[in-house]
């Protein structure tokens, strides 16, 4: 018993500084709406902030208690003036945006700290330091915990409790919950929502830097904190409701403990077994345990009716006419490097399509569509390593699989719509990359599925670029097609008021359904056609990293333009390409995907588009 109990103990322990995290991320959620990504960035800052200022305080002779502690409130608040910064410059500009285009925005500040963070502090990992008093253990029967971990729990504790005093009993607690109920009526009574918005980020990223700082006995600070804690503080505030404090606090004390006993008991698990538990959640209780049902309008979902997206006209077509002419003689006139890169740039293009079908038509905001491109890059080198079937039958058969495999995926989520929609799509991403990272018998997990190459008759980079151009291409003119089919109306239908859709006879559920479905077979034949251009399939493909560059390229392009996809994918593939020469390549493309949200929110192609209006080159009705 007195084991079990001290592993209790130190999940809980575990779950402090991951309480702290998620309660930051919650409370902004909960009044903003804004699915702030580079809270685990903030994170990290905390402990890079509480290692200098611990070694600056021991440089001044307090290597106490008292330096120890103080060293952590202070890098609290340097986090909080950093969360400052991002307000302001980033998120306050694009605060009447659509949520995603935040979203985005705040992908490019994790890109941006990243490289700050390797400028500022070295390479090198950092190893905390020893908590001054809290150095030993305690035995409970025959099991031990560490004196620092009940310090956590306490810590934990206090800021809930204290947070709990702050919602209920201060009129900035008032103002907080009404804002999380309803925000234009707080700003109809008079209140600044301004700065209300920059007060309550301050005090999440304070949090977070506060849950960074605590964290550096345990394991020190390093650039990877960022990413390691990003899935988990999701997980821990979806679980318990988006904007609960409680159901964050609740969430994270169960995740701990299940990853803990995980550890002991299924080791082979443990990269999955937070999200099966969000699955679990997610299914029997679509909003979390302590969440509430979203308004439409909210995070995830298109808001408002977008305006209609209409066919081409002239003008459009013989642009579209002209640009497959250049790719079909490209050839003739480029090298060889210059053909793979366009290959590339069609199939993620192709990606970036089908997730821009459902997204911008359907309004369904998947943050996992890397599951189906992801599952036809393993359908195809499956089939290919243990059926010993040729590229040809690879084709045919993968993006079906995947299109099953989002059948599967799609009954399950389709229920639900927003941010919960979004993340159970992530859930489900993440069991089948843990699945193909760890189940090395099939899989052969890190080290990959190689020698996957097109037949003899397109084993050369010319043949198989044109393979590409005319499947790429064919798949995204038919999402075009399905677009513009009665369909695809129907589908715009449910995204701008599912109940006037359902008055009319669409079965919203069903036409969302077949939507994902669709979409996830276009993703799978990319990412069929991606696992012959490479040669070999890996587990990255189905990282998280892989679906917000679908999601990147999107917005690069521009939601609300048909053509968006492409020119995202070509510019981010070509803009990817020259930065990585540079040392701090990500800087650069975090600042161009923060200027691209800021100042050209309708992306790219939009862009261009309203600039041959202003021309006289295009009329209003030709939008594509």
């Amino acid at each position: 018993m007195g084991f079990f109990i001290a592993q209790i103990l130190g999940g809980l322990g575990n779950a402090a500084a991951l309480f702290l995290v998620a309660a930051g991320l919650s409370l902004i959620f909960g009044v903003t709406r804004v699915v702030n990504f580079a809270h685990g960035s903030l994170y990290m800052l905390g402990a890079y902030f509480a290692y200098f200022i611990v070694l600056a305080m021991e440089n001044a002779g307090f290597d106490g208690i008292f330096g120890f502690w103080f060293s952590v409130l202070v890098a609290a608040i340097g986090v909080a003036i950093v969360g400052l910064v991002i307000e302001i410059l980033v998120l306050r500009p694009v605060y009447r945006a659509p949520e995603l285009f935040q979203l985005v925005a705040t992908f490019g500040v994790i890109l941006v700290i990243q490289d700050l963070a390797l400028m500022v502090f070295g390479p090198e990992d950092l190893l905390g330091p020893r908590a001054p008093g809290l150095k030993g253990i305690i035995r409970i029967g025959d099991g031990i915990v560490t004196e620092y971990d009940v310090a956590l729990i306490v810590v934990a504790l206090l800021v809930l409790v204290g947070l709990g005093l702050l919602m209920q009993r201060t009129r900035i607690g008032v103002l907080v919950r009404a804002a999380t109920q309803d925000r234009e009526m707080v700003g109809a009574l008079g209140v600044n929502q301004s700065w209300l918005f920059t007060g309550i980020f301050m005090l999440g990223s304070a949090l977070a830097g506060l849950g960074g700082a605590l964290q550096l006995p345990k394991g020190g600070a390093d650039l990877l904190m960022d990413f390691n804690i990003l899935a988990a503080i999701f997980v821990v505030v979806v679980i318990g409701g988006m904007g609960s404090l409680k159901g964050a606090f609740v969430a994270a004390a169960i995740i701990s403990v299940v990853n803990v006993f995980g550890v002991r008991y299924l080791p082979s698990s443990t990269l999955v077994l937070m999200f099966v538990v969000m699955a679990i959640v997610l299914i029997t209780r679509p909003y979390g345990l302590f969440g509430r049902e979203e308004r439409p309008g909210e995070h995830g979902q298109q808001g408002s009716p977008q305006r209609p997206i209409r066919p081409a006209g002239t003008t459009g077509k013989l642009l579209w006419g002209l640009l497959l002419v250049a790719l079909a003689v490209l050839p003739f006139l480029g090298d060889r490097y210059l053909l793979v890169l366009m290959i590339d740039i069609v199939v993620l293009s192709l990606f970036a399509a089908s997730l821009h079908f459902i997204l911008s038509t359907g309004g369904l905001v998947s943050f996992g569509h890397a599951a189906f491109y992801g599952g036809g890059v393993y359908a195809g080198a499956l089939l290919v390593t243990y059926a010993q079937a040729p590229m040809e039958l690879a084709l045919l058969l993968a993006p079906l699989l995947a299109g099953l495999l989002a059948i599967i995926i799609g009954w399950f989520c389709i229920r639900l719509t927003g941010v919960y929609f979004a993340m159970l799509t992530l859930a489900f991403s993440q069991l089948l990359w843990s699945i193909a990272f760890q189940w090395t018998e099939v899989t052969r997990g890190d080290d990959g599925l190689l020698n996957i190459w097109p037949s003899d008759w397109a084993s050369s980079t010319f043949v198989y670029y044109y393979l590409v151009l005319v499947l790429g291409a064919g798949g995204i003119i038919l999402l075009r097609h399905v677009t513009h089919s009665p369909f695809g109306y129907a589908l715009r239908g449910t995204r701008d008021s599912e109940l006037r859709a359902e008055a009319t006879g669409i079965n919203a559920r069903h036409v969302r359904w077949a939507a994902f479905t669709f979409a996830g077979v276009m993703a799978g034949l990319a990412g069929t056609l991606f696992v012959f251009s490479k040669g070999s399939a890996f587990p990255t493909e189905l990282e998280i990293a892989r679906s917000f560059d679908a999601i990147i390229m999107v917005f690069f392009g521009g939601v609300q333009n048909l053509s968006g996809p492409f020119v995202g994918a070509g510019a981010f593939t070509l803009l990817e390409d020259w930065l990585s020469r540079f040392e701090y390549w990500r800087l650069c493309l975090g600042l161009a995907i923060i200027a691209v949200v800021v100042i050209a929110p309708e992306g790219i192609a939009g862009g261009l588009e309203r600039l041959a209006m202003r021309l006289g080159l295009r009329g209003r009705e030709e939008r594509a």
